[in-house]
């Protein structure tokens, strides 16, 4: 099924999470097509306001949704917070939103709080789909692998930080475990395609990047794009995992996980060749900006 059925009457649109690094790329290609966006953020707005778009600073986890009148809705803000929106908005008829492969890869995963966040993305799924199926919206859920490309990740920009700060890495076990870093801005650019194509409603995709490299040698094009000689230091997986557990009672690094040093070895691949099938869907390589 074709693309652009929308195309002949822009709809206006929400945006949650604006000021994510998706959101910073989408909005300015959205504005550019004759879309009317209503940019949300907890944040002040994290790119000038332009012709097309209005930036609205809510926080929709704590209250309603400012009174717009929205078509349709791009979900960029956490995945849970949205089942309650869409009772909210009366006219929508259109959802696109992300989540994450996560719910595949921490499902069965030995630490009980990333246990937590697959199961609460498999159920937030769930719950979007029956809110929109029972209100006749057509939703498309997107699933990206490990984003990056602003520097606002907890992922490359970890690695980066620390790169930056000792001048190496430490790696458990060679870091043979497989990637594929996907950047926002081809998440945003997935994400408008789909808005657009019926061929994507009412399914979900997996958005992993256009190139596939081990743990080891993603974090080597990091040194490189820093301008550094790779330094990659061997390190005991008992001994890195202290490490990060020491480091998550520090308020900036409670993400960090024990687990995140076992899976350096994992495979942590998906394939998105449905994506390219049914909205052209194409990831570039990997390329860390400095």
């Amino acid at each position: 099924m074709g693309c652009g059925a929308m195309a002949e009457a822009k709809p206006s649109i929400i945006v949650t999470g604006a000021s994510s690094q998706i959101g910073r790329f989408a909005l300015p290609r959205l504005a550019a097509q004759g879309f009317a966006v209503h940019a949300l953020s907890r944040k002040p707005p994290a790119i000038a306001a332009g012709p097309g778009f209005l930036w609205h600073q809510a926080d929709i986890a704590a209250g309603p949704l400012p009174a717009v009148n929205a078509d349709a809705l791009v979900h960029l803000a956490h995945l849970a917070l949205l089942p309650p929106l869409i009772p909210q908005l009366p006219h929508l008829r259109r959802v696109v939103a992300f989540g994450s492969t996560s719910v595949f890869s921490k499902q069965d995963s030995p630490d009980p709080r990333e246990q937590a966040v697959a199961a609460q993305l498999a159920e937030a799924e769930r719950a979007v789909a029956s809110a929109c199926e029972a209100r006749g919206i057509a939703w498309t859920m997107l699933r990206p692998t490990l984003v990056y490309g602003l520097g606002l990740d907890k992922n490359v920009e970890t690695i980066t930080r620390f790169i930056r700060r000792f001048g190496f890495f430490p790696v458990v076990g060679g870091g043979r475990g497989l990637r594929q870093p996907v950047h926002a801005d081809d998440l945003a650019s997935a994400c408008i395609a789909a808005l657009d194509c019926p061929a994507s409603f009412n399914r979900a995709y997996n958005l992993s990047g256009g190139e596939t490299l081990t743990y080891r040698q993603m974090v080597e094009r990091i040194f490189q794009a820093l301008g550094k000689p790779p330094r990659i230091l061997p390190i005991p997986l008992p001994l890195f995992q202290a490490l990060l557990q020491a480091a998550a009672w520090l308020p900036r690094y409670r993400y960090l996980t024990p687990e995140m040093a076992s899976r350096m070895n994992q495979d942590l691949c998906f394939g998105h060749a449905e994506a390219v099938r049914d909205f052209g869907y194409a990831p570039r390589g990997f390329e860390p900006y400095a």
